[in-house]
């Protein structure tokens, strides 16, 4: 009888240990959660404090869609944050109040479709040229997107002339600052998005591809997948992310300048990272990537509720970064 109970015993602690062991990301978010709760005596649980939350990390939710997709494709974006930057610009300079005597087109009042039209091509012009850089020129992800990184900055200078673009309409930052009911508008966007990506990743042959790929690129091509078209593909939908991204962002703050967004590339991969995004390729899911970034912010309320200077913020983002790395490698090494 003690025997048998001893087994049973044993048996659960395996159940628990391979639960937490598929579920690591989601097992780490509730602890941190919880955790972030008894700190703060439990106001971090109250509506306000999670509607904070959510309005922080929607626009970093949808850079962290992006990258991660392009991550299990086993790539990299150093891109983002500069895309990001010089998106907002563009679909802010065509969101200014006609009678702004500093807009970048003063005295036209354009549609408030405009922007948003002009800021996600942008960034989807910059995801395909990304695409076709690794995919026909066959650059590493790293070194094309690094020469991209720096073309967005040169743009977003240029376009702007190093000023701030501000004295946005209220009819568009409302869609950015809005809310539908108690729940902000950017939660919104970024569930009706992350649904969409849900559907492409799990269920179009498009989606199985991004995993083939990053599972064996070489087998893939074999197997019949076109992967230079499946590359660009996957580029191009992160940099259509990243626009939809730069608009948001420029519609919530009322401006956009050359500082907006520069962190982003760090945030959103190290967001994926600790969502369980393989940086081996062909691992991930969508809401791992959503539940990494909403851990990120958690970690980021938690750092600010202590007072931890923003500088030291960027090393503990760093550390992340490591940490999950070379646990992700630690994991995968022992299965192979």
């Amino acid at each position: 009888m003690a025997e048998s109970s001893a087994a049973s015993s044993l048996g659960a602690k395996k159940g628990l240990g391979a639960f937490v062991s598929r579920n690591t990301t989601l097992v780490t978010f509730v602890t941190l959660a919880v955790f972030l709760g008894l700190m703060t005596g439990g106001r971090s649980f109250e509506w306000d404090s999670i509607r904070n939350l959510m309005i922080a990390e929607s626009v970093r939710a949808f850079a962290a869609l992006g990258v991660g997709m392009i991550i299990i494709t086993w790539g990299i974006d150093l891109s983002i944050g500069y895309v990001v930057c010089l998106v907002a610009s563009v679909a802010a300079s065509f969101a200014q109040t006609p009678d702004y005597i500093a807009a970048l087109y003063p005295g036209k009042d354009f549609p408030l479709w405009l922007p948003f039209l002009a800021g996600i091509l942008t960034g989807g012009i910059f995801g395909l040229a990304n695409g076709c850089l690794v995919a026909f020129g066959k650059m590493h992800p790293f070194i094309a997107t690094l020469g991209t990184m720096s073309i967005a900055r040169g743009c977003q200078l240029i376009y702007t002339k190093a000023a701030v673009v501000g004295s946005l309409k209220d009819s568009y930052k409302v869609i950015a600052q809005g809310s539908f009911g108690p729940i902000p508008n950017l939660a919104i966007y970024v569930a009706i998005i992350a649904f969409i990506i849900w559907v492409l990743m799990r269920h179009t042959r498009l989606g199985s591809n991004f995993y083939a790929i990053g599972g064996n690129a070489m087998a893939a091509r074999v197997s019949g997948i076109n992967v230079q078209r499946t590359l660009v593909a996957v580029y191009t939908i992160a940099g259509l992310l990243y626009g939809i991204a730069g608009c948001l962002l420029s519609g919530r703050l009322g401006l956009a300048n050359a500082l907006t967004a520069n962190d982003m590339a760090l945030d959103a991969i190290a967001a994926v990272t600790v969502g369980g995004v393989s940086q081996t390729g062909g691992v991930g899911t969508m809401s791992g990537m959503i539940i990494g970034v909403l851990t990120l912010g958690i970690i980021n309320y938690g750092m600010t509720y202590l007072g931890v200077d923003s500088y030291f913020q960027l090393l503990v983002k760093g550390f992340i970064i490591i940490v999950a790395v070379y646990f992700d490698m630690k994991k995968y090494a022992k299965r192979a």
